[in-house]
């Protein structure tokens, strides 16, 4: 008899296995109305891509004259968050601290109080893992499928669709979510349960900011010795010292651009998140906390609105002279 039981044992995982590919795929070919509440600078990249996947955007903003460019594409703009989410199949949130992730899924008339049975929900802001397991929890209670999805690679990214996106909570749900994702990003990867997508983007973060500390320090260095910024740029990109910080940010310091890809001001809050995770584990980070307390230094001065690359800025004030190019 033993090897009956085993047999059907077989075919029982089969078929088990066979169900959850079919649903799935059901999933996938019903999730069209998506919800976005969060049309910031990467926030309209990502609609207007999703959009070009041939999903279905419905869309909120506080201000609807920011948002006219994204209309006249195709996404249907709604009053409230409530509207907004009563007429998706999924809603993504992508906005800007923590509190107003509470804010957009908790208060009355929003996200949790109108979400439906059924429903995904994918936040990908950055923000607190605390916060995403509590979305992950209180959506479980209600029947809904939530996943933290957290991003990197700014604005480029955004616009080319070449996003990395880190995902945290069930991975039947981060699989069904994968239409969705691969609209936006590339490099698409599950992290594990609620909360670990941020986590990965805290390690995103904390590399960062040791990276643009060294890159910052580094021209200083070469300003104030008299090299010839451009050619020292170019003679190490290639080299150990090589990264896409360099890459992409070395130009706009030397030139003075401060446009944000990525706002200062958040770069901060990912910096502060990342400090009380290490401190809840016991874990010290030196140079992310000099780091932040230079960010802070620049925020306290109004460069809040600029991007991480001002972080020369500080640097700056040591030598009293800008490091750009005349």
């Amino acid at each position: 008899m033993l090897p009956h039981r085993i047999q059907f044992r077989g075919i029982e995982r089969t078929l088990k296995a066979f169900l959850n590919t079919y649903n799935r795929r059901n999933r996938r070919k019903t999730m069209k109305k998506i919800g976005f509440i969060g049309v910031g600078i990467m926030g309209k990249s990502m609609v207007k891509n999703l959009m070009k996947a041939g999903f279905e955007l419905h869309i909120y903003a506080r201000t609807k004259s920011k948002v006219n460019d994204v209309i006249e594409e195709g996404a249907i703009f709604h009053e409230t968050i409530g509207e907004c989410v009563r007429a998706s199949e999924a809603v993504i949130t992508m906005v800007g601290f923590p509190q107003d992730v509470e804010e957009v899924y908790f208060d009355e008339g929003n996200i949790m109080d109108q979400a439906e049975k059924g429903m995904y929900l994918i936040d990908m802001t950055t923000t607190s893992p605390m916060i995403s397991k509590k979305i992950y929890e209180e959506g479980k209670k209600k029947g809904v499928h939530v996943v933290d999805a957290p991003v990197t690679g700014g604005d480029t990214g955004a616009k080319a669709g070449t996003l990395s996106i880190l995902v945290g909570g069930n991975k039947e749900d981060y699989e069904a979510c994968m239409p969705l994702f691969e609209a936006m990003g590339t490099n698409i990867n599950y992290q594990g349960e609620a909360g670990c997508g941020q986590h990965a983007k805290m390690v995103n973060q904390i590399m960062i900011a040791g990276t643009m500390s060294g890159l910052c320090e580094a021209l200083s260095y070469a300003k104030a010795k008299d090299l010839d910024c451009e050619t020292v740029l170019k003679s190490v990109a290639t080299g150990a010292a090589g990264s896409k910080q360099l890459d992409f940010f070395g130009e706009k310091i030397l030139h003075g651009d401060y446009t944000p890809g990525f706002f200062m001001k958040h770069f901060i809050k990912d910096m502060k998140i990342a400090l009380i995770e290490a401190n809840q584990c016991e874990l010290d980070l030196d140079v992310l906390s000099q780091t932040l307390a230079n960010y802070e230094v620049l925020e306290a001065e109004g460069y809040g609105d600029l991007g991480t690359q001002a972080l020369i800025k500080y640097y700056e004030e040591g030598y009293n002279e800008e490091i750009i190019e005349d």
